[in-house]
């Protein structure tokens, strides 16, 4: 399987569009990871809350929630400077929290977190339409594999750097490095050899808003794949909730140690986005995801031990597991669905498996304050059990379509 899996993902990397696209993926996600662990760092640090720590996160997941809105608008604009600008203003935005000093300035960094969200939701929107019509068919798996592996990848180094600048200089230079991160991915995607859009693309939006759940909800391919991740999800925004809450009261570490943590969980999915793509051809999608679903299960459960081996080995079983519904989705939407509604889709299925993770992310920042970690961790692992299960034995329509060769309905400028 290594040798296959290198072939795949080398016929990946040898195309130029593909190469561009997964270099500006670990530019801005080096920044991207360094900051999502400053920030709840940056609040706990100066307002002494767990809680509100846990809401920076959701600040930055809260957007998801409008995502058929800002997918639309990825339908709407021609994609390629969409990206471009909008990496640009992310940069702009990231220096405005270098004005955070004192817990009376926390609302600037929650209000950057949230444009924050709201700009990664449109990008990833413009991003899979974009990837859809550059990458051949048969190799979305292992392109998505490898965006995830390079994205997830970043924490492995970006966290530490992160803790580090933030120990260091403070949390402005983690905005700033962020916003580097962001501008030199506005460089890349401006390099890029863009297909002409077609006329919904350019402008006129076929369809209506509410196109992409109608793709989502009558395909039996995208439906169950789609519903798995929402309660995967789910259950991933209650263990995200949980984070300092485990470092600092279950560990007993400072919560610079999240740090470890994140590089432990970047670690487990750096394997599984190399392996997804030949995995995703051996394997029938709902069994992978299933699989990885199980995977991230026994993984939460397992944070709820009071030891650093077995937290460490806990994260790589949750960075492991918790892409490969993700992966399997989103592959499955680029497939499935026409180019004029492929903003929208990708936005839509982004909202259904994302939005239980930013409604339970506050959910989890009241519950911490409620119920002790070592009790609802292991419950939260036994319900993400349940959409294994049911993929698995549920009815099974039809998988996924593989075309023979790459998609054709743009044409290169």
């Amino acid at each position: 399987m290594g040798a296959w899996a290198g072939s795949a993902a080398g016929r990946v990397l040898r195309d130029g569009t593909a190469g561009l696209f997964l270099a500006a993926v670990v530019v801005s996600g080096f920044g991207s990871s360094a900051m999502s662990l400053a920030a709840g760092v940056w609040v706990k640090s100066l307002t002494g809350s767990d809680s509100l720590a846990a809401l920076a996160l959701f600040a930055v997941w809260l957007p998801v929630l409008f995502g058929p809105l800002l997918g639309a608008l990825a339908d709407r604009l021609p994609r390629k400077p969409l990206l471009v600008w909008s990496n640009v203003v992310m940069a702009l935005l990231l220096t405005t929290a270098t004005a955070v000093d004192s817990a009376g300035r926390v609302w600037i960094l929650f209000a950057v977190l949230l444009l924050y969200g709201c700009g990664s939701v449109l990008m990833d929107s413009a991003e899979s339409a974009l990837v859809a019509q550059a990458v051949d068919a048969r190799l979305l798996g292992d392109f998505n594999g490898l965006r995830m592996m390079a994205n997830e990848g970043m924490k492995l180094l970006a966290p530490l750097t992160g803790a580090a600048l933030y120990a260091r200089f403070g949390g402005a230079s983690v905005a700033l490095l962020d916003a580097v991160s962001f501008a030199l991915a506005a460089g890349l995607y401006g390099r890029l050899r863009a297909q002409r859009p077609d006329r919904a693309a350019a402008g006129e939006l076929t369809g209506g808003r509410a196109a992409g759940m109608r793709q989502v909800w009558g395909s039996p391919a995208l439906r169950p794949l789609v519903l798995a991740g929402s309660v995967t999800m789910l259950c991933a925004g209650l263990n995200g909730a949980t984070l300092y809450a485990v470092v600092d009261g279950t560990l007993g570490h400072s919560p610079a140690y999240a740090g470890v943590l994140s590089v432990a969980q970047g670690a487990g999915s750096v394997t599984v986005g190399l392996l997804a793509g030949p995995l995703l051809r051996r394997l029938p999608e709902r069994v992978f995801s299933a699989a990885g679903i199980a995977v991230f299960a026994v993984g939460v459960g397992l944070r709820a031990l009071p030891y650093d081996t077995v937290a460490l080995g806990a994260c790589a079983l949750i960075g492991a597991g918790l892409p490969c519904v993700l992966i399997a989705a989103m592959t499955a939407v680029q497939r499935e669905t026409p180019d004029a509604l492929l903003g929208r889709t990708a936005a839509t299925a982004g909202t259904l498996m994302m939005a239980p993770n930013a409604v339970t992310l506050a959910l989890g920042a009241g519950l911490v304050a409620l119920v002790d970690v070592q009790v609802l961790l292991p419950l939260v692992g036994v319900l993400a059990l349940v959409p294994a299960g049911l993929l698995v034995t549920g009815r099974r329509g039809p998988q996924a379509r593989v075309p023979a060769g790459p998609r054709a309905s743009a044409t290169e400028v």
